[in-house]
């Protein structure tokens, strides 16, 4: 099973249909179809992310439109995009912003997380003190700098995207940090289809110029008004069970050296909503946690030195779980 979140679901292709959830969803493919050829688990996933205000992992190798998809998704939901080139010279400041003179006066320059939907492009290619710096915007939605918070505007998303192929010269992200991003969704190329459809895009030069195509399909009010059906959607005790004896079947794993955390579950939980919602349903099945579970916790996971040696990885440790889980009747 790969990491990608939505793999057996479909995007709905009346656009008349449906209920909210299905319709913003719908909407969303449907705008970020003019410039973005395929890659809908992806933006299925950043669709749930920004339902349940959380932050999205991208692993892909260069060239897969992963700053083009974040922009696109910025645009389509009339937000402010950034984007943040990590290396290894950045420092904390140059994210989160710093103090500066204007005139005499001492004042506050915003740094480019303040913004709507902001990629961290290379997480992994800035030392843990950079990297550090989106702990506290992450889990609060706000900074401190020099003893003064600051809050961001709302719905605030960071996508943060790594090589999975270049290790030299990075610094591997700490389990404290891995276990805010809701989800880690895997890019792959594009099939022959897709990249035909990519060449034939009209283009300025390299670039793609179907990105202004791009407009609005919902308003910041809306999707406040979105984020409150989530927690409409209905989770059986039995359901809830299930989640619990995943999250701690990982932690008895031979091959796992640290399992998932308790806020793995709570965002397991969250974002299983999100995708019944999204399907329609105002309850979650076993089937929406399995199809989610090792998109949300495969990068929380610590594998030992042997089972790393052995190719065991945490994708196929969360399989094993799932495979050794009972699924509720």
């Amino acid at each position: 099973m790969s990491e990608s979140p939505t793999a057996n679901q479909t995007v709905v292709t009346d656009q008349n249909q449906g209920t909210p959830l299905q319709l913003f969803r719908n909407k969303m493919h449907r705008e970020l179809g003019k410039t973005v050829i395929g890659q809908h688990h992806i933006i299925d996933a950043m669709v749930a992310a920004l339902l349940v205000s959380g932050h999205i992992l991208l692993e892909g190798p260069p060239g897969t439109a992963k700053t083009l998809l974040g922009n696109a998704f910025a645009k389509a939901i009339g937000g402010t995009f950034k984007r943040i080139q990590f290396s290894p010279d950045l420092l904390p400041s140059d994210v989160t912003g710093t103090i500066t003179f204007r005139g005499n006066e001492l004042a506050f320059r915003p740094g480019p997380i303040f913004a709507n939907i902001v990629l961290a492009d290379e997480i992994n290619r800035t030392p843990p003190k950079t990297q550090s710096s989106l702990l506290e915007v992450m889990q609060e939605g706000q900074i401190t700098v020099d003893g003064t918070t600051h809050v961001l505007e709302k719905p605030f998303l960071v996508i943060a995207t790594q090589n999975p192929i270049e290790f030299e010269g990075t610094y591997s992200l700490p389990e404290a940090q891995l276990d805010r991003f809701l989800i880690k969704a895997v890019l792959t190329y594009p099939l022959p289809n897709e990249e035909f459809a990519v060449l034939k895009q009209p283009k300025e030069g390299l670039k793609t110029t179907s990105i202004n195509d791009i407009n609005p399909v919902v308003t910041f009010e809306e999707i406040f008004s979105l984020q409150k059906l989530i927690e409409q959607v209905t989770v059986t005790d039995e359901v809830v069970n299930y989640i619990v004896s995943l999250v701690n079947g990982t932690r008895n794993l031979p091959s796992v050296s640290l399992g998932a955390s308790t806020r793995s579950a709570v965002h397991l939980m969250q974002v299983s909503k999100a995708f019944a919602a999204m399907s329609g349903r105002t309850y979650v099945t076993p089937d929406d946690i399995i199809n989610i579970a090792p998109a949300v916790l495969s990068h929380r996971l610590v594998l030992t030195p042997e089972a790393e040696l052995d190719r065991f990885d945490s994708v196929k440790a969360i399989n094993a779980v799932i495979q050794s889980t009972p699924i509720p009747k």
